[in-house]
């Protein structure tokens, strides 16, 4: 990642294209190859990372017959000791490091770390898929990051731990915003120009000495990037699970079990705060309709409006996002006992009042979710069976340790609307589902300029799906 620099020796930055047309990050997927050039991008740069273990391993998955996912992997255990594995799938920027190492704000329930980004999913001889996370550490982003909102990632880069695009100390520390703690007198920003501490904000920094909150906000400075990162490794964390992390599971090298696995993304409307699934197939439907608000991790000019995430692997995928619904399809008909697949939930911890503020808390209160999803796995809860799936009633969301006193915390009112069914707002979001099949049908890769009128690669399951929802949505 660098090299020592000698006494008087200047730093050079790395070689990164200044134009995005000059910057290439091409796989070979036939080839099991990685061409990158002109990026500096954490993601492009560590080429083991998202090339190889997602775009070359989900074309290897597909021929193989197991699944290479840009998932989390955490386990939960219930005061009564009971294990559960869940794998969780968000876009970059959506909230994965913050699950797969949450707090949990219930009473004696335990979360541990395996993964928080990609993981390897096998079917096993009992019909259950099992997961591994190929990489051997934690890739997060930074701004945010904190002893408040994420206490065990940032004991995570106590040591050994690499840092892009942050701000540099004057003694040698790293320092970004959200960060919980104050900013240093002067550093250095991401961009390598000199900043400077807010005059009305210790938290916040300027380019220039003496400047307000206001003008920082009103100039749309950042003295680190919002997509800046820290680069840990596992063993620092200090909820990992160390035999899942290390693919073991009843001792046995298989890797654990997944009970259920969730999408999600940034929705600040329409969809509720968890939805199950009603079956294999249902759950395939979610994921290939997943949206999200595109967050600073995508290189793109349209920052925070929607945009259809496949699986959270839009940028991925290693082959036809068609032929990548249907290999998910084939997990159930190829499974030794489909009843053994994991339950298939969409969650979304980003819905916000027509105040902008947002109406659930998130972090460790996204374990009372999980304990609903635990519980539902168990057959120990009933759900409201509404067009798009099932949902929670808002009194079987455990609200114990919720303190109303408290900055963040669930608002009764609020936990009622977030699991409303919006009918309106599910019209339209159907729609625009839709409209993405028309586009998968018609263009064999999403780089592709032609386009075809006559393909129908989606598979005709899924169309199923998005008909009866949509004639559900219509009574």
């Amino acid at each position: 990642m660098g090299a020592p620099l000698k006494k008087g020796q200047k730093d050079v930055a790395w070689p990164c294209a200044k134009k995005i047309e000059d910057k290439f990050i091409t796989q070979f997927p036939e080839d099991g190859e990685i061409w990158s050039f002109g990026s500096g991008y954490g993601g492009n740069a560590l080429l083991g990372k998202k090339c190889f273990a997602l775009r070359i391993a989900s074309k290897l998955a597909k021929d193989q017959g197991w699944m290479a996912e840009h998932m989390l992997i955490l386990t939960l255990t219930s005061p009564e000791k009971k294990q559960y594995h869940v794998t969780a799938a968000f876009p970059s920027a959506c909230g994965k490091t913050n699950l797969a190492m949450m707090l949990p704000k219930l009473p004696g329930w335990k979360l541990q770390t395996i993964g928080d980004d990609i993981a390897w999913l096998k079917p096993g001889d009992d019909g259950r898929l099992y997961a591994i996370n190929p990489e051997n550490g934690f890739f997060g982003v930074a701004p945010g990051t904190s002893m408040d909102s994420n206490p065990n990632a940032l004991k995570s880069c106590k040591k050994g731990t690499i840092f892009t695009n942050v701000v540099l100390t004057p003694d040698g520390d790293i320092w970004w915003e959200d960060m919980g703690i104050k900013a240093p007198k002067e550093g250095v920003d991401w961009k390598g120009n000199k900043c400077y501490v807010c005059a009305d904000d210790p938290y916040r920094m300027g380019p220039k000495p003496g400047m307000t909150k206001a003008e920082i906000k009103a100039s749309g400075y950042v003295a680190a990037h919002k997509n800046s990162r820290f680069t840990a490794p596992a063993e620092n964390c200090p909820v990992l699970d160390k035999a899942g992390f290390n693919g073991l599971f009843n001792k046995k090298p298989t890797g654990v079990p997944i009970d259920a696995i969730l999408f999600g993304g940034r929705r600040p409307s329409t969809i509720p705060l968890v939805n199950e699934a009603k079956s294999w197939t249902h759950g395939v439907f979610m994921g290939s309709a997943a949206g999200s608000e595109v967050t600073a991790a995508v290189i793109s000019d349209q920052i925070g409006q929607v945009r259809r995430d496949p699986m959270a692997m839009l940028p991925f995928f290693g082959y036809n996002v068609a032929d990548y619904f249907q290999h998910w399809l084939e997990m159930e008909r190829t499974s030794a006992d489909a009843t053994k697949l994991p339950k298939i939930y969409f969650v979304n911890w980003f819905r916000k009042g027509d105040d902008g503020r947002f109406m659930w808390p998130g972090f460790g209160d996204n374990s009372r979710v999980l304990k609903w999803i635990c519980q539902r796995i168990e057959g120990q809860v009933e759900a409201n069976e509404t067009a798009i799936g099932n949902i929670p009633f808002a009194k079987d969301i455990d609200l114990a340790n919720n303190d109303e006193k408290a900055k963040f915390h669930v608002v009764k009112e609020d936990l009622e609307e977030i699991l409303k069914v919006d009918v309106e707002g599910w019209k339209k979001e159907i729609a625009t589902v839709g409209a993405s099949y028309d586009e998968y049908d018609a263009k064999p890769s999403k780089d592709s300029t032609v386009k075809s009128t006559t393909a129908h690669r989606v598979p005709k399951a899924l169309r199923q799906v998005l008909a009866d929802v949509s004639a559900a949505l219509a009574k």
